[in-house]
């Protein structure tokens, strides 16, 4: 395909399996691929990815700034690029400018949207930031939420404007001018050859069925915790002691109040039921 193919979710709602699946597909080694080499699919806000390909330091640069020059960069690496390129994204789909997106349709294949049921959201993502839950949730019902957004310090990733938990799932979903395959993370683990194959299908790929299920395998849940268990994980959060900590559906029922739920329910209630959570 000509463009990028994005893997755009809100956190932790199965975008690192999926990118450590496709590695795994991609490279259809003997044995899994490491979780601490996935070079082949890049996060959008990587900063060094920013500074080697803009050719101005984004330390010297407002985050205002970055976000205008940030379409610039993806359109210089869909431009250049002599072979497929997958990134993974956490933004919001918005724009930065008048008439002008963080995501250049033009320099775009497709994206695969990954969603999960705002109330195990909830869970992994206060784990991830070691927060309260009621903090998380009200941060998820934020439209000014975003990633690196303190300016006291330079951190490893660009600022990302993430939305509400459930307007940044129609900003993709809905907004997104470039086709967008949807994948729920609870059909990923009950139904997870159907739902993986249905994606790669989706971006183009002709992997047989075995290569596919090799791909799974390599890159299943026991496996992901044993690497990081040995060899830590680069992506893990500084407040979190695991990345790879349960990846359960239903986590929810064990962790929440009711009125922790129904605060939840309250904030995002049209888009939990079009998606069926509710």
């Amino acid at each position: 395909m000509k463009g990028i193919i994005w893997l755009a979710s809100y956190p932790k709602s199965g975008n690192t399996w999926f990118r450590i699946f496709l590695t795994n597909l991609l490279q259809d080694a003997n044995r899994p691929a490491s979780i601490n080499e996935l070079q082949e699919i890049p996060i959008a806000s990587s900063r060094i990815l920013f500074d080697e390909n803009i050719g101005i330091e984004s330390s010297d640069l407002t985050s205002d700034e970055i976000s205008r020059f940030r379409p610039e960069l993806y359109t210089y690496l869909s431009e250049n690029a002599t072979e497929q390129i997958y990134m993974k994204i956490h933004d919001a789909y918005i724009s930065v400018e008048k008439k002008k997106f963080l995501i250049p349709k033009e320099s775009t294949a497709c994206a695969v949207y990954f969603i999960r049921n705002p109330l195990d959201v909830a869970v992994s993502f206060a784990y991830h930031n070691a927060a309260t839950y009621d903090l998380t949730i009200s941060q998820m019902s934020e439209n000014n939420l975003c990633f690196c957004g303190k300016h006291d310090r330079l951190y490893k990733q660009l600022q990302q404007r993430l939305l509400s938990w459930s307007n940044h799932v129609l900003s993709w979903v809905d907004a997104a001018p470039f086709p967008v395959c949807v994948l729920r993370y609870e059909d990923m683990k009950s139904n997870t050859f159907e739902t993986f194959e249905k994606a790669v299908r989706f971006v183009g790929l002709s992997h047989t069925n075995y290569q596919i299920q090799k791909a799974i395998d390599f890159s299943s849940f026991e496996e992901l915790q044993e690497q990081e268990e040995k060899s830590g994980f680069k992506e893990r959060s500084t407040a979190a002691q695991k990345f790879f900590r349960k990846g359960k559906v239903g986590s929810w029922r064990e962790e929440l109040t009711k009125e922790q739920v129904e605060r939840i329910i309250n904030d995002h209630r049209e888009v939990m039921q079009r998606f069926g959570y509710l």
